[in-house]
């Protein structure tokens, strides 16, 4: 090929280039297909906000790059042309693979599936609000709240605000996201508010410091090397699990029992590097929990049950020094997390920002078998409705019935809250 047809194949290329650029800056409602009778349930203002500066600033790095390339490549030798829209591909991977995250999640606002998401954005709303009524200075109330979402996958998950996410080059995440299987978007999804705890533990700037606090505690307490690092593996999954106890209650526990129940090989087999707590300690430590907040009698539930189903004489494959420590280490680990000031929580402990007494539990209780009667309890929290219905399911209600009550009524307050937002804007203007 001569040099003319070279430089004519290049300029062909940084036209093609150029065409398709900047054409993924920008999300709107309309945009991602979500309708007049979708509105209420849409992603709030906030969130197109927050996706569509992170996509400004993206194309503002394509629009330096693209007028480079423009300016420059005519004079360059062809390698180096190339690598001037290589630079420019670069950006605009990073656009589309933004831009591919957003749509992918803001569109599904625009289908049946948008009064359940709504509804679970309520409850994951509402676990922010308790530690901010618990502690007002200590979460700021300008962030942008969890947006969950639908997916394939058996188990639920969180992009957390800031976290930098690989498949978008390293961007980072500006809201937190909450992943929900297809057939895990029912009401008493326990695992759901351990999604949102992880967040708050991120938000509230805990991640180093618990880590940090527990493998201290383990070296004071236990003294194994082996054990401390495993703990501090660890870390992340024990605190959002205790923080979902705090924010649900017993019957958190018994629907992360329902989550974590597998055959025994599954529950019983340590998995080296894994982040998450062996299936068979993982229980005992909220068993413990319980204990700690005063509802020793459904702790001693939690574990009978576990115990049951899973006997380590029968066979395991867990190290068996952490086995035989657990008795000593799990309630050092409870303590430590739950119980332990923390400077960035201004020196007060996670069960003093996430309050839950036996007082909360009475009118969870209360609440159930009103919904086993088929009506709302209106007055619970939202959170509270999630053990409320994990109540009413272990008392043999109807599902179905069961999901769309519960469901409907938190959607239904999605809409209240749109409109309400809604009716300031229009008094404003």
């Amino acid at each position: 090929m001569s040099f003319s047809q070279s430089h004519q194949f290049l300029h062909a290329k940084v036209r093609t280039l150029t065409a398709r650029a900047r054409r993924l800056s920008r999300l709107t409602p309309d945009a991602v297909g979500v309708r007049k009778q979708d509105q209420a349930f849409a992603p709030s203002a906030a969130h197109f906000e927050a996706a569509n500066q992170r996509l400004a600033k993206i194309d503002q790095s394509i629009t330096t790059r693209l007028k480079f390339l423009k300016r420059h490549w005519r004079s360059a030798r062809p390698q180096q042309a190339l690598i001037y829209t290589a630079l420019v591909e670069r950006e605009v991977d990073r656009a589309r693979r933004a831009f591919g995250l957003f749509f992918e999640v803001f569109s599904q606002r625009g289908s049946a599936f948008a009064p359940v998401l709504a509804a679970h954005d309520v409850i994951a709303t509402d676990c922010y609000q308790a530690v901010q009524q618990s502690g007002p200075q200590i979460l700021a109330k300008c962030l942008v709240k969890p947006l969950t979402y639908l997916e394939h996958g058996y188990s639920p998950a969180t992009m957390r605000r800031g976290v930098t996410l690989v498949k978008l080059l390293g961007e980072t995440n500006p809201f937190p996201l909450i992943r929900i299987p297809w057939d895990r978007d029912n009401p008493w999804q326990a695992v759901f508010l351990h999604e949102v705890a992880h967040n708050l533990q991120a938000d509230l700037g805990l991640w180093q410091e618990n880590k940090d606090a527990v493998q201290q505690r383990m070296l004071r307490a236990i003294g194994d090397p082996s054990i401390i690092s495993i703990y501090g593996r660890w870390h992340k999954e024990i605190f959002a699990d205790l923080a979902a106890v705090l924010l649900g209650g017993p019957a958190s526990v018994w629907g992360m029992m329902d989550f974590l129940a597998h055959p025994s090989p599954k529950v019983m087999t340590y998995k080296p590097g894994g982040a998450h707590p062996t299936g068979y300690l993982r229980v005992l430590v909220l068993a413990e929990m319980l204990r700690r907040m005063g509802f020793e009698e459904e702790s001693a539930r939690v574990s009978k049950v576990w115990k049951q189903l899973y006997q380590p004489g029968a066979g395991h494959r867990i190290p068996r020094r952490l086995l035989s420590m657990s008795r000593q280490s799990i309630p050092h680990i409870v303590d430590e997390v739950a119980y332990q000031p923390r400077r960035n929580l201004a020196q007060h402990a996670l069960a003093d920002v996430i309050r839950f007494t036996p007082a909360h539990e009475k009118i969870i209780r209360q609440g159930a078998r009103q919904l086993e009667k088929g009506t709302v309890p209106t007055h619970l929290p939202p959170r509270f409705l999630v053990s409320a219905s994990r109540h009413a399911l272990a008392h043999g209600v109807s599902l179905a019935k069961l999901s769309n009550l519960v469901l409907r009524h938190l959607s239904s307050q999605a809409a209240g809250k749109h409109v309400c937002r809604t009716t300031m804007k229009a008094a404003a203007a």
